[in-house]
């Protein structure tokens, strides 16, 4: 584990703090760390399809890959559909998607295509430990995390998906670097599940960077630098709502603000 986090944490700019970790392990505080855990997989999935629809494949493929994450969203936007069925709805493989005629739409789909089924069989696993735990689904509201990086991403392409690949690096990276910070403070049968995630994980942030890099007619550097600091502040400021990527709590903080 110390040799995956060591890259995570030279890319990261600052360290989860301790606050957020106090908050987070608090036995009141489960139900909207695993909540906001499972919707942050579904996001994970949806960003990866819309950058795959967007720039690397024709309209009618982008439909036929809509449908590949319908019944997951059905399940969360709609609470239709049996969650037990999930395990089998994610079929999709890279054959299945139509070669792209971009100069870097190939690359994109073959690391979005295994980054999306990751992400998905992720969500079914957070909807497995939330059934062992007793905690239901509930609409929480998002915070201020992603939307605080996507503010400052540039209008004009490339550019601006590269912009999108290296918050989607830091996102990943994150999410990491929070799993293995929760866990040593919380039970075998949650903490073994946060280690299970770190391979996958650590290498998503790299297959974004990677691609950031490919995509980019410049050194991607200063852009991952600017980033790095964006991303640091919203981790480190005080913040009065409490979910999986929110900044320092406010004491006293209210963890189940919907």
């Amino acid at each position: 584990m110390d040799e995956l986090l060591k890259p995570i944490n030279s890319f990261l700019q600052a360290s989860t703090p301790d606050e957020w970790i106090t908050e987070a392990t608090k036995q009141d505080n489960l139900s909207v760390v695993l909540i906001d855990h499972l919707v942050c997989e579904l996001k994970a999935a949806q960003s990866a399809m819309f950058l795959i629809r967007k720039y690397a494949v024709d309209k009618e493929s982008g439909d036929a890959l809509l449908e590949w994450l319908k019944p997951f969203e059905t399940l969360i936007y709609k609470r239709q559909g049996n969650w037990r069925e999930l395990a089998d709805k994610n079929k999709l493989t890279k054959s299945m998607i139509p070669k792209s005629n971009t100069p870097y739409g190939q690359n994109l789909i073959d690391k979005m295509v295994m980054l999306i089924k990751e992400e998905l069989h992720h969500f079914y696993q957070v909807l497995e430990i939330m059934h062992e735990y007793g905690v239901e689904y509930q609409s929480i509201t998002p915070c201020r995390y992603a939307k605080g990086m996507l503010r400052h991403v540039k209008s004009y392409e490339p550019d601006a998906l590269v912009d999108k690949l290296i918050i989607g690096a830091y996102i990943e990276a994150r999410s990491c670097e929070r799993f293995a910070k929760l866990a040593p403070h919380v039970d075998k049968r949650l903490g073994d599940f946060y280690i299970s995630l770190l391979r996958s994980e650590a290498r998503h942030y790299q297959d974004y960077l990677t691609l950031a890099q490919d995509i980019s007619e410049f050194d991607i550097t200063e852009r991952v630098e600017f980033f790095g600091n964006v991303e640091a502040e919203l981790i480190s400021s005080p913040d009065e709502d409490f979910k999986f990527h929110s900044g320092k709590p406010i004491a006293p903080c209210s963890a189940n603000k919907r």
